[in-house]
């Protein structure tokens, strides 16, 4: 099963775009991920929806940053990509006539339910600005900006 990496790779993204002070286009954005700019537009507009970037049009346009990153959390940003399935396990059958599936359902819905709460918690404490923060101080460690960022 392919994972999802759209969080992280947004995440990589509102770090970047508060790290340079030009606007970020969607065809700059999309050479940086390895994307089709269509891709980037469509990812972004649900942050857009959700406050998270503004889309400035005309020459010099692009996507900036609608808040500072001290104001969203991780879980802002999974939010605002429609709050995908963290996990690729799950149960066969949701109404099994089966005892024993019933029994299994339950106990792995649980588990689950109690894992996703964690989680989400965590994304809810994790501010962008601690991910800036983390990046500044390994950029500062390696002496600078190099072709490698």
């Amino acid at each position: 099963m392919r994972l999802d990496s759209r969080l992280s790779r947004m995440l990589h993204v509102l770090v970047h775009m508060d790290s340079h002070e030009q606007r970020a286009t969607s065809e700059t954005i999309a050479g940086m991920l390895g994307t089709n700019p269509t891709v980037v537009r469509r990812t972004l507009a649900g942050l857009r929806e959700h406050g998270i970037v503004a889309a400035e049009r005309g020459p010099g346009g692009g996507w900036v940053l609608a808040r500072a990153l001290s104001e969203i959390s991780l879980l802002d940003v999974h939010h605002a990509l429609g709050s995908p399935s963290l996990f690729a396990i799950g149960v066969a059958d949701r109404k099994p006539r089966c005892l024993v599936e019933q029994a299994v359902n339950e106990r792995i819905d649980s588990a689950l339910a109690e894992a996703e709460a964690t989680v989400l918690a965590r994304f809810a404490a994790v501010k962008l600005a601690d991910l800036a923060a983390d990046f500044h101080r390994r950029l500062k460690a390696r002496g600078g900006w190099t072709h490698e960022l």
